[in-house]
């Protein structure tokens, strides 16, 4: 067992090598597809509202008016309902989340970048800003503290730029996604800034915030409710240079409320976004009596204010009293590389696999090699044994994945 952890290690950290994906289309009309994905199960991917209610489940609330939304736990991966879950929709700044998820391991916090007048060339108009300066230094810490809590495309820019550019970080973006079976979402922009044939869905952005969740910082960065931002430096009358600092507020009116609307009990992330192309999108997640329950929505109808949050509060509020009372309508899937060998998209190990029962046709061919060519086919028993152990570990890490630093609200003095 102690092999298979370490090639499990290994596994779960070593690149895939992926086919470019190709763009998909968004849907072109007010009403979703009559077939759509159906990457972790096929009621996923009929149109409508799919749910399973048992015996004293609670009725789901009423007013969603979102075009797209899923209730998934955050940690067994169970959706426990979704409407429309894999309508392709314009993500906004959710698909930040992508980006961090991407580019964030590859910096320490504590590195330092010169922003350079290129590294903010391309910005569009109206964009959000957190307020870099060119020919300021900043460090990687400040950079994400801008991606997170003001969804700052300038960070965006600015990060990228440290990353080799904007082409290679959409590729790898793209990449990734393919690699977390996010296969409804194609980049174009890293921002999240409106582009011909940028999408994603509300299946995709949780997966996605589910993955991102399992990095330390990336929790830290999207539970901080408010920080210190590096301002502009500035000469006195005497010579003598100066740079203050000002306070950023996250965005996420249930990270930080607003004047309509109260901070969510147990919130502890993710993003939100908005566009007038794509409307308003958000996922959250959020924790209560050890239970964590991600929510995604997508462009909600209704015109009030806070409306995305609105929504996603009542779907957190049915998520957590009915857990356990429903049967779930599909899955979180894992990472195409803890699929195992005979994984495909959307699929998982049988139950006699993943629980360590039951024959493998891997273990036969094995064994029967076996007999056939002396101990090239004991080694090649043994190799077949081992990855048959390494799917079911990796399938089983990726089938919960415990969140132990998911605490809720943070500050920082940044």
């Amino acid at each position: 067992m102690a092999v298979s952890t370490a090639l499990l290690s290994v596994s779960l950290t070593a690149p895939a090598a992926l086919a470019a994906p190709a763009a998909p289309a968004a849907s072109p009309s007010a009403t979703p597809p009559a077939q759509m994905s159906t990457v972790g199960g096929a009621r996923l991917g009929r149109p409508g509202t799919q749910v399973d209610l048992a015996g004293g489940a609670p009725v789901l609330p009423k007013g969603l008016t979102a075009r797209s939304w899923i209730v998934a736990d955050a940690e067994s991966g169970d959706v426990l309902a979704a409407h429309n879950a894999h309508w392709r929709l314009p993500p906004a700044s959710t698909l930040k989340m992508l980006f961090a998820d991407t580019v964030l391991p590859k910096f320490p916090k504590t590195q330092k970048h010169k922003v350079a007048p290129a590294d903010l060339e391309g910005l569009g108009a109206g964009s959000s800003l957190v307020g870099i300066k060119e020919n300021e230094t900043y460090t990687v810490h400040d950079l994400w503290l801008g991606v997170f809590l003001r969804s700052g495309n300038d960070a965006v820019r600015v990060l990228a730029a440290m990353n080799g550019g904007i082409e290679p970080t959409v590729e790898e973006m793209n990449e990734h996604a393919q690699e977390l079976q996010a296969l409804d979402t194609h980049v174009v922009s890293p921002d999240g800034y409106d582009a011909k044939g940028q999408v994603s869905s509300a299946y995709d952005l949780t997966l996605i915030a589910r993955s991102g969740l399992q990095k330390k910082d990336f929790r830290e960065y999207c539970s901080t409710v408010r920080a210190s931002f590096p301002g502009e430096t500035k000469k006195d009358k005497k010579g003598r240079t100066t740079r203050g600092s000002f306070e950023i507020q996250n965005t996420n009116r249930l990270l930080s409320g607003d004047y309509d609307l109260p901070v969510y009990p147990g919130i502890a992330g993710v993003k939100n976004g908005y566009t007038s192309n794509a409307g308003s999108t958000f996922t959250g997640v959020a924790e209560r009596d050890g239970r964590v329950l991600l929510v995604t929505v997508m462009n909600p109808q209704g015109g009030g204010h806070n409306q995305v949050y609105r929504e996603t509060a009542k779907l957190l509020d049915w998520g957590f009293a009915a857990a356990g009372k429903v049967r779930p309508v599909g899955e979180l899937v894992p990472p195409r590389s803890a699929a195992g060998a005979k994984g495909q998209p959307g699929s998982t190990p049988s139950a006699g696999q993943a629980d360590g029962k039951g024959e493998s046709p891997d273990a036969t061919t094995s064994a029967s090699a076996e007999k056939g060519s002396g101990g090239a086919g004991t080694a090649l028993a043994v190799t077949g044994g081992v990855l048959v152990l390494l799917a079911v570990a990796m399938f089983l890490v990726n089938r919960r994945w415990p969140l132990p630093d998911l605490v809720g609200r943070r500050d920082s003095s940044s």
